[in-house]
This record gives C-alpha cells, structure tokens and sequence, in this order.
C-alpha cells in the first residue's frame, strides 16, 4: 500500500509498524462500516454508537494512547502518536474526528503538570471513560497564531479565587465537553498568563457556534463575570504559556498527521480511479496528464510524511524542535491540500459531488492550512532559524 514506511536508510520501529497496522485493521473493521451508514457531513456518533466504538478500541488497547504509563496510559511518543493519527484520519470524517472518536482516554496535555487534587478529580475520569472529554480554549479573536501576545481574557484576584471576563474563539468540542482549560491573562506578556480549569455549567459561560466552511464549526465562548476557585489555577500563576509551551510545539506535529492521512486516502482514490476509468478508448491512467499529477502527489505526501517523521523522532529524542515542527506543520498541510485538489480535477465532476468524500476532505484540509498556527507564522519561525 502507498505509504508504507520506506525501506532503506529509515524505517518505522516494529513496535510501531504493529500499532499502524493495529489501527488499519480497526478502521476497516470497524470505522468504515459505520461511517457508510451516516450522512455525507455528519458530525459525529449517536453516544450508544460511540461508546460501543470505544470500548472495541479499549479492547485492542488503542485508548489514552498519549497519556504517560506513570497515568495508566500508552505513553505513546510523538513518533507514535504521528502514526496512529495518520491512520486514525483516513476515513470520512478524519480531519476533526479522527477514528470517529473511538481513540479516546486523553485528557488536556497540561493537566500532565496539574496538582494530585486536580488531575484525580478531572483528568482520571477520562483516561478511565466515565467523563467523555474536555477543551482547552486559547486562540482569541485578537490573533490565534501568537497567543503570548493575543491573549486579553483577564481573570482578576477576587476574595479567595478569580473573575474571568472577555472571549475565546474557534474552540473545538466545547459544548459536549465535561469541562475545559481556560487560558486567561494574569499579568503582562508571556509570564502574565495562566491557566484554569472552568467546569461544564459554570455560571456566566456561554458558548456560541461559528458558522464555516470546513464539515465542522468551532465555538465562541464567552465568560462574563465567571467566578473561579483558586483551587482550578492549574500550577502557579502566570506559568500557564510556558506549561503549554511544549505541548503546543509538539502537536503542530501531530496536526500535520491528519493531513498526510486524507491526502493518502484521496490518492489511492484517484489512483483506483484512473485505472478504471474509461476515456478515449482506454483508461485515465494512460495520459500522461494523469500519471504526472498522481507521482507529483506520491512524491509529496513521501516528503511530508518523513519531514513530519524527523521531526517526531527528535522530539522524543528530547531536542528543541520548534523548527522542525513548523517544517512539518507547514509543508504537510500545505502539501495534503494540493494532492487533494489534484485528485477532485482526476476525478472530475464526480470529485465535487457528494458521492465521494473528497469534497468534504478538500474543505476541511483548507481550514488545516490555518490551525496550529497558519502557513505563513510557521515560515516566519522557519525563516528566524535561517537568518539569525
């Protein structure tokens, strides 16, 4: 199957070629039978669906695949976490619920540096099951992209606890959540913001939905006047970006697996495609309009994927990957979204309709050029490593 670990000079550990054909086996016995059975933009599982999906996962053990040993987790690397998302992403809803949620048990990742109180109470119902999931809201509508800087949601000292006041946007999952991590500004610059955990219910927040053109919307969330005990400050106050820091670099990683996943999904799409397909009196796949657009993809979702495979690999090796991250953040989103539109003009008018899922990949694949940090932040990153 296209892309396969490359032999030669690098290949995957074994360990973890097992994992990628573990999750393989359950998207395609599992996944792909029920997503045939839901609407070409659905959303999501009816609960009793998702929770008998998940608890095959757990059987398998693909469940709190991120969250350390020490936590009763996987503890999967970021090497091992690129592969499962990879695969996890190849099915019709990949891009925003990879799997269709079934690879669940992680709690947010700075809940990791919470106190003992905390994570028992909040972080333990998840890797168990018994809470579903939680969201960390911190873009804001003044710059997601710079978050040290964008951030204006004050929370302000009050008797014994805090007030928060002000706005989150583009907020995954948040309305289903039992819970989030709430980044607000304590002080001034990067040491002035910290983090909090807000409860479901919460008096004072309210969520909204924005309206996109991905298969998925995020949320608005407001908080006015919303009181919070000092006991839901997560660390010491004004540590919250420099806990996140890792965290954040790490998973523009990860995001750029989703990615890599549907543009190979749509590839062996066109592939089987323009061999089947009549025109001229023989098959699409004998012009050679046709053959280049197919290797140009092959050859560029091959980079992508072992520009995000170094990069994961010197993460878990311990270094500073904050470049390597935006070169694989960067060049795999970019790179997934030119194979898809690629293989929608191989398949013709057949590619926009809804018959095929690549319409709806091409217009969640677009809104990935912007999240963890847009196209053009992670050259500017890329571009300060170079001229510095």
């Amino acid at each position: 199957m296209a892309g396969d670990s490359p032999s030669g000079a690098w290949e995957l550990p074994d360990e973890l070629v097992m994992l990628r054909d573990t999750v393989r086996r359950f998207m395609a016995a599992h996944v792909h039978p029920i997503e045939e059975t839901l609407g070409h933009d659905a959303t999501g599982l009816p609960l009793e669906l998702l929770v008998e999906l998940q608890a095959k996962a757990r059987e398998l053990g693909l469940w709190s695949l991120q969250t350390p040993t020490e936590y009763g987790g996987a503890g999967l690397g970021v090497l091992g976490q690129v592969v499962v998302a990879e695969e996890a992403a190849k099915c019709r809803m990949g891009a925003f619920f990879p799997a269709l949620g079934a690879f669940g048990g992680n709690p947010p990742n700075i809940m990791f540096k919470a106190s003992c109180e905390q994570f028992e109470k909040y972080a333990r119902p998840i890797i168990d099951g018994t809470m579903s999931k939680a969201y960390t809201a911190i873009t804001e509508a003044s710059g997601g992209s710079d978050p040290a800087r964008a951030i204006r949601l004050k929370a302000t000292r009050h008797g014994d606890g805090y007030v928060l006041n002000g706005s989150k946007m583009w907020i995954s999952h948040a309305p289903g959540a039992d819970w989030g991590v709430v980044y607000a500004r304590t002080g001034e610059g990067r040491d002035g913001i910290s983090a909090f955990i807000v409860e479901k219910d919460t008096p004072g927040v309210t969520f909204s939905r924005i309206p996109v053109m991905a298969s998925f919307a995020p949320y608005e969330l407001n908080f006015d006047n919303v009181a919070i005990p000092a006991e839901q400050l997560i660390g010491v106050e004004g540590q919250g970006f420099s806990m996140a820091s890792d965290f954040l670099i790490h998973g523009r990683i990860i995001y750029a697996a989703g990615p890599i996943g549907i543009a190979q999904s749509a590839l062996d799409l066109a592939c089987r495609w323009a061999k089947d397909r009549d025109v001229f009196g023989g098959k699409l796949a004998d012009k050679q309009g046709i053959q280049w657009m197919l290797v140009e993809s092959e050859v560029e979702l091959r980079a992508a994927r072992l520009l995000m495979y170094q990069a994961a690999w010197n993460a878990d090796l311990g270094h500073n990957v904050r470049v390597d991250a935006s070169v694989a953040k960067m060049y795999g989103t970019e790179a997934a979204y030119r194979v898809l539109d690629r293989c929608i003009q191989i398949h013709g008018a057949l590619g926009i309709s809804t018959e095929l899922p690549l319409e709806r990949w091409f217009r969640d694949l677009r809104v990935k050029r912007l999240g963890e940090g847009a196209t053009e932040v992670q050259r500017e990153v890329i571009s300060r490593s170079l001229l510095r």
